[in-house]
């Protein structure tokens, strides 16, 4: 669902920050591996900043955001934090909800934009009113990013990272199958990029069969795609990689289901999906970071709405992380990610942002 064009790397300048939120007492000690220094990211109040945090439409990626947003707002001590999405992926439906929510007193805001190649119009719009702006779980395409910063996971990495997993599940040989999400979306294209990386890299030995795309708009979508797929060319068919949810789930039912050898590398963390790296059925999945997508930054918007802070270079673009996860690690893969999300806390503090 994300997208991160680049992986920025920043080096030089800024000298370490603390963290602290509002609520911690003046002295208090930064949470564990968060950093300190004499310089200061520090919420000393966010009670005038509501967040909005805004994705593209229904999906089930999104449930996390909502879980820690409604978390977040008692953790930093916000005026407020909502979640709102609009019934259908339309960009020009999602400025009409972003318009109302601002008319609402929300002054801060995380965004999953629909449309890549509109967003940015969106974030200058917002920007223009006085917002601070966050591109988050996905990136405008191209190279410019009109928010303040974009915090999403890098697509083309994670999609490289799943395929690599598959072939190694495959033996290193043999037909492998891509399945993803809408085929004009930028976010899609980069998925696409990582995977013919991945097989390119075995000089033959993996042929890439096909890349089914337009499959993530719903799970019974995916299930007919799936289905179809295992009917008509199963038997030639050594792996699968997907890169959007629904055709992870699907897949994962799917190849059950058929018996098929096939070897299924997945996307996210469905419990379907984990159950099935447990029993055996899916190889591999690669997990992003909703929740460090969504705690970070609705911490770092806390920060520039209240002017305690500001980006050393607006519209940066971070990478929020993507993991691995197999039959060896399944149990408790989440300390991982939770690491992350505490490095990227750092990350922010240290280099991103300057504050007086």
């Amino acid at each position: 669902m994300s997208s991160a064009v680049a992986v920025v790397v920043l080096t030089g300048g800024l000298t370490a920050c603390t963290l602290k939120n509002s609520g911690e007492p003046a002295g208090g000690n930064a949470a564990p591996g968060q950093g300190t220094g004499n310089g200061t990211a520090e919420l000393a109040d966010g009670s005038g900043v509501k967040v909005a945090l805004v994705p593209g439409g229904a999906h089930p990626y999104f449930q996390q955001w909502k879980v820690t947003g409604a978390a977040a707002r008692s953790e930093y001590g916000l005026g407020g934090v909502t979640f709102d999405e609009t019934a259908e992926w339309d960009q020009q439906k999602q400025n009409n909800l972003l318009s109302t929510l601002a008319a609402r007193g929300y002054n801060a805001f995380g965004v999953f934009g629909v449309s890549p190649t509109d967003i940015n119009s969106t974030f200058f719009d917002l920007k223009s009113q006085g917002f601070a702006v966050a591109s988050l779980g996905s990136c405008p395409a191209g190279k410019v990013n009109k928010a303040d910063f974009c915090l999403s996971t890098n697509v083309e990495l994670a999609a490289y990272r799943a395929t690599r997993g598959a072939i190694d599940a495959m033996g290193g040989k043999g037909t492998l199958v891509h399945l993803t999400g809408n085929n004009v979306d930028a976010n899609t294209q980069l998925r696409i990029k990582g995977v013919a990386k991945a097989v390119k890299e075995t000089k033959g030995k993996v042929k890439l069969l096909q890349t089914v795309t337009d499959i993530d708009k719903d799970l019974q979508t995916a299930q007919k795609a799936v289905s179809d797929l295992l009917a008509a060319k199963g038997k030639e068919i050594q792996g699968i990689v997907t890169t959007a949810y629904n055709p992870a789930v699907a897949a994962a039912d799917g190849v059950r289901r058929s018996r098929s050898s096939a070897k299924v590398v997945a996307i996210d963390d469905d419990a379907k999906i984990i159950g099935s790296i447990k029993d055996g059925s899916v190889s591999a999945t690669v997990v992003q970071n909703p929740v460090g997508q969504a705690d970070v930054g609705t911490w770092a918007l806390a920060l520039l709405q209240s002017k305690q802070c500001v980006m050393r270079d607006p519209g940066v673009i971070v990478d929020s992380g993507s993991f691995v996860v197999t039959k060896a690690n399944v149990a408790d893969y989440d300390k991982e990610r939770r690491r992350k999300s505490a490095d990227l806390k750092k990350q922010f503090a240290d280099k991103l942002l300057n504050c007086g």
